[in-house]
């Protein structure tokens, strides 16, 4: 039997219950560090639950203290492993709404399952919206995401989601590098209006776009560049590096069309093999 959370922080609790006396946060085991620095920003104390694993693999929750009529935050991206990520949140889900919370936002980072968002060949699932319709009918009340895979996901939610972009922290980092002569680049067609609205936001810099067709799943060939990428610093935008196909072979096409330097910036550093190699 172990924590959800990590210890309380120390602090005035008298001006926590003033503040925050119907806000409660918890942690998922997806990546508690997380909370415990949402908490600190806040100056709240995570709250705390148990989490254990039966024999046959089952997951329990318990929540440990009163959330009757409170505001429940649960972070937890649905990073690997993706199944019992999610498992675990749609099961914390369930004992905060049969403990009466007031409200359940779903804290979710990384949304998993996000890449099959549409049919693209008969007999596929649509797995995005299934993730949806699970939260939903669990008993969440809002959804907050970040860079999700594709905006439309948003509207699969019958209930509030807010979409939040990493954007300004990508781009305040490349501000300190005083770059010259650049250009943002969409590693593939789909990501035109992510790296449209990042070149805005970054100086308004020129565009350009991979054409990239995808063999199969994780395996993407690159073939052309459009946009003018010859002694530029290329700028590659993406949501999410899975297994780095796309990016690796979008910087080598890149470097062979001149590019002086590649600088990758993702949101969601998912890495399954072999990307570190890559």
């Amino acid at each position: 039997m172990t924590s959800l959370t990590a210890r309380p922080h120390h602090h005035d609790l008298s001006r926590e219950r003033q503040d925050h006396g119907r806000l409660r946060l918890f942690s998922g085991s997806a990546n508690p560090h997380l909370t415990r620095e949402i908490a600190g920003y806040l100056g709240i104390r995570d709250s705390v639950g148990v989490r254990k694993r039966f024999a046959d693999g089952e997951l329990y929750v318990q929540i440990q203290e009163s959330i009757r009529g409170c505001d429940v935050f649960l972070v937890q991206p649905t990073c690997a492993p993706v199944n019992d990520h999610l498992m675990e949140l749609l099961i914390m889900v369930d004992a905060c709404r049969r403990a009466s919370a007031r409200q359940i936002t779903a804290v979710m980072p990384y949304y998993g399952y996000a890449r099959a968002d549409r049919k693209t060949a008969g007999r596929e699932s649509i797995t995005a919206k299934l993730v949806a319709n699970l939260l939903v009918q669990a008993g969440v009340s809002r959804v907050l995401a970040v860079d999700l895979h594709s905006a439309q996901i948003q509207g699969y939610f019958d209930i509030p989601c807010d979409h939040i972009y990493g954007a300004s922290v990508l781009v305040d980092y490349l501000n300190t590098r005083q770059l010259k002569d650049y250009v943002v680049v969409s590693p593939d067609v789909g990501g035109v209006a992510r790296a449209r609205a990042f070149a805005k936001r970054f100086n308004d810099a020129p565009l350009a776009i991979i054409d990239k067709r995808r063999a199969s799943h994780n395996v993407a060939e690159s073939l052309t560049v459009i946009g003018d990428v010859a002694g530029r610093t290329a700028i590659l935008v993406d949501d999410m590096i899975d297994t780095g196909g796309t990016i690796h072979q979008g910087a080598r096409l890149l470097k062979a069309q001149g590019a002086g330097t590649v600088i990758a910036c993702v949101t969601h550093p998912v890495f399954s093999p072999p990307a570190l190699e890559r």
